[in-house]
């Protein structure tokens, strides 16, 4: 057991770390004997093929609200292509280089993480 001293937010906190092997997994514990078996989760659905060109990906986790072209639409450097939430505040997520887009890869209304495409232009 290592002991360390932390301070977040201006507080100090006395914390103990349990060191394990490299190899060893830490103990679970075993399900109920009664417990029924769970349903194996369904497999993630292959994603979107995405077009050879310039990948737009969303620079954070958030919600797409709005997307501001469409397929074979020509967009200009600096031009915003969709706007995405994220927390509580509206972005404009802009086209990096003069274009036509190939692809749109989200839709209005859906959840995304850092690095997810949402449009090419090529």
């Amino acid at each position: 057991m290592k002991r360390y001293n932390i301070t977040v937010n201006g507080k100090a906190y006395d914390v103990a770390v349990e060191e394990l092997d490299a190899g060893a997994a830490a103990p679970v514990a075993a399900a109920p004997a009664a417990a029924p078996a769970a349903a194996p989760a369904p497999a993630a659905a292959p994603a979107a093929p995405v077009a050879d060109g310039t990948k737009i990906t969303a620079p954070m986790p958030g919600t797409i609200l709005d997307i501001k072209v469409a397929v074979g639409d020509s967009v200009k450097s600096g031009q915003a292509v969709c706007v995405l939430e994220a927390m509580k505040m509206e972005n404009d997520v802009n086209s990096p280089v003069d274009g036509k887009v190939l692809s749109i890869n989200t839709t209005k209304g859906s959840s995304v993480e850092t690095g997810a495409v949402l449009v090419v232009v090529g």
